[in-house]
């Protein structure tokens, strides 16, 4: 973990927070995951909606949902950041995709900031995470 990931006033007390991370690419979603318990949060991992759906409906301490928006399966991204924001309105969520068009879109699903453009760093991530935990 490096210096500026390190936690510290409000972000040592969101250590240990739930992160719902939801990607197709199993190769970006096991590097998200891995930095994001590097950094104290216990990550759970999804490879689609229906995944994601079934992950929150078992575990009601999810606190943020970070997914991508173009995946395969029987929704995308903003489908299950609605059934999100209708099923579990309390769970903060951090969309994020390739292609520049979803920002106005996701602007609708979900709070300022919680967009994040491919490539994104982890540590703008983990900066989106801290500032969506803190207003819990």
């Amino acid at each position: 973990m490096k210096p500026e990931d390190q936690p510290s006033g409000e972000a040592a007390r969101q250590q240990g927070a739930i992160v719902l991370v939801v990607e197709d690419e199993w190769i970006v979603r096991m590097a998200v995951a891995h930095h994001l318990c590097g950094c104290g949060y216990r990550v759970l991992e999804a490879a689609n909606a229906d995944e994601a759906i079934a992950a929150l409906n078992a575990n009601d301490e999810i606190a943020v949902l970070f997914t991508d928006i173009q995946m395969p399966g029987s929704m995308d991204g903003f489908e299950l950041a609605r059934w999100v924001r209708r099923e579990r309105p309390e769970v903060k969520i951090i969309l994020a995709s390739g292609a520049v068009s979803p920002i106005e879109a996701a602007h609708d699903l979900c709070e300022d900031g919680a967009f994040l453009g491919k490539p994104y760093s982890h540590q703008e991530l983990v900066r989106r995470i801290r500032m969506h935990l803190a207003e819990r």
